[in-house]
């Protein structure tokens, strides 16, 4: 459901206060100085103890943040979008218990990373009722010691579902694909949401992504926001907008960062139609200011409906990755998923994320966090920080490359053809390592060294679907 919306100094002196002994994850922020860790890793549906397990990695590989499940109890079913469904707020979930829960961000924190939970404010569950995973008994609109009928929202039409997608009163009162839609005006159903966002908020958890916030209003946000019991925290916001009528995204800016659906169709739309030259100003299209904006390449929708997944042919999906990495647009969230038949199926494995030492994943895991390419382009993200976009060479319509002030440089040919050409990187002459297939260890390369003379790569070939990336801080 990042750029920042927190406020600087004074976000780093409310963090510093949480974790005392352990090591302070950073805050995230605009495009800041090189070396500074702002990638998301979204480990979807990975249980709490695996991703506790994870982190050490993580951290060490340039990662920032992990974005993890809601932690609620919600329905049962193995089926991915249950998480969503929420049936109480005890932290009870497929994932894990509360115990688990504290013991996660613990040992993320102990690696330097901070933990970004999906939390929902907008609704409870969409079935007629049942028993959540905890045991707890609701119907669709009553939920034992929680909300009862008077706490809903009850629009009208068919359903009560939204039937105009352009309308902000449907938006934003009826229900979500029949998902009981909560009444987050009323001071009862604020309170419940700010006991329970605070509960987290003492486990210890660096941010949110607040899930469907498109369908609550912005008055309701800023008002569950400001009376947290701990300010400064980053937010993301899942506001899905193509453009249009109804509610945009601009209007969540002040709230946090806001995730920019519009780029992640178009990288789609760029690498798939064999146009990635259109990508070149990307920044300027007058959508979220980069400072704003939540970028990724794929989610768990996304990846599910037609757009670039790790089923996408000729590494287009990977590719894309480099990009986004590399492009001085929006602050990015890696989507780490799992292999699925269909649309609904949930995590393999117990929820137990694995992955094997190569980069490759493991009992059905993807593990796209830990490729070789998409590592890499992490290391290469965190090296050139704000440093300006420059140097930017076509050859034909999918064959671009671009550098980033004086520390960092990438080709990315998406083509059926070799491309070889003279690339003017603007980096030191001298020797580095190609971290699209290894890295640097030591004073020696894994794979692929790259030399720069004269600051140009002389006559280079970049093979079909593939891909070079250097930065100042691969140089051998």
């Amino acid at each position: 459901m990042p750029s920042i919306f927190i406020q600087s100094l004074l976000a780093v002196a409310s963090l510093s206060s949480a974790v005392l002994a352990a090591p302070a994850y950073p805050v995230i922020q605009t495009r800041s100085t090189p070396g500074s860790k702002h990638v998301i890793a979204n480990l979807f549906q990975w249980n709490w103890d695996s991703v506790a397990r994870e982190c050490a990695w993580l951290g060490k590989n340039g990662y920032g943040f992990v974005q993890v499940s809601p932690a609620s109890e919600h329905i049962q079913g193995a089926q991915w979008w249950t998480d969503y469904q929420v049936v109480s707020y005890k932290l009870q979930s497929k994932r894990g218990n509360a115990d688990q829960f504290r013991n996660m961000v613990n040992a993320c924190k102990t690696a330097g990373v901070g933990v970004i939970v999906d939390i929902v404010w907008n609704h409870m569950t969409g079935i007629d009722g049942g028993v959540g995973v905890a045991g707890s008994s609701f119907s669709h609109y009553d939920y034992p010691g929680i909300y009862d009928k008077n706490d809903f929202h009850y629009c009208g039409t068919p359903g009560n579902d939204i039937q105009n997608w352009n309308d902000r009163t449907q938006l934003q009162n009826c229900e979500l694909v029949n998902l009981a839609d909560l009444k987050t005006e009323s001071s009862k159903v604020r309170n419940t949401l700010i006991t329970h966002t605070n509960s987290l908020i003492d486990l210890g958890v660096a941010g949110f992504r607040v899930d469907a916030s498109k369908h609550v209003s912005t008055n309701d946000i800023k008002y569950l926001q400001a009376k947290l019991k701990k300010q400064g925290l980053y937010y993301t916001h899942e506001v899905v907008y193509e453009g249009g009528g109804g509610v945009t995204s601009s209007e969540y800016m002040a709230y946090g960062d806001v995730q920019e659906f519009r780029y992640t169709s178009l990288l789609s739309n760029a690498f798939n139609s064999g146009n990635i030259a259109q990508l070149k100003g990307l920044k300027d299209l007058g959508w979220l200011p980069s400072d704003k904006a939540n970028v990724f390449v794929a989610n768990h929708d996304r990846e599910r409906s037609g757009y670039l997944s790790y089923k996408s042919p000729s590494k287009r999906y990977t590719l894309a990755h480099v990009f986004s990495l590399a492009y001085p647009y929006g602050s990015p969230t890696v989507f780490s998923g799992y292999s699925f038949a269909n649309s609904d199926d949930g995590a393999p494995n117990g929820n137990y994320g694995t992955c094997n030492d190569n980069g490759s994943g493991a009992n059905g895991w993807q593990c796209q966090h830990r490729w070789t390419a998409i590592a890499g382009m992490v290391s290469f993200y965190n090296n050139v920080g704000s440093n300006a976009l420059k140097n930017w060479k076509q050859g034909d319509s999918n064959q671009i490359a671009f550098g980033r002030g004086s520390v960092g440089y990438v080709i990315i040919n998406n083509s059926n053809n070799k491309w070889k050409t003279t690339f003017t990187t603007g980096l030191p002459d001298g020797k580095y390592c190609d971290v699209i297939s290894g890295k640097k260890s030591g004073s020696s390369c894994t794979s692929k060294v790259v030399t720069v003379r004269g600051g140009k790569l002389t006559n280079y070939g970049v093979g079909q679907h593939n891909a070079v990336a250097i930065h100042i801080g691969a140089k051998l």
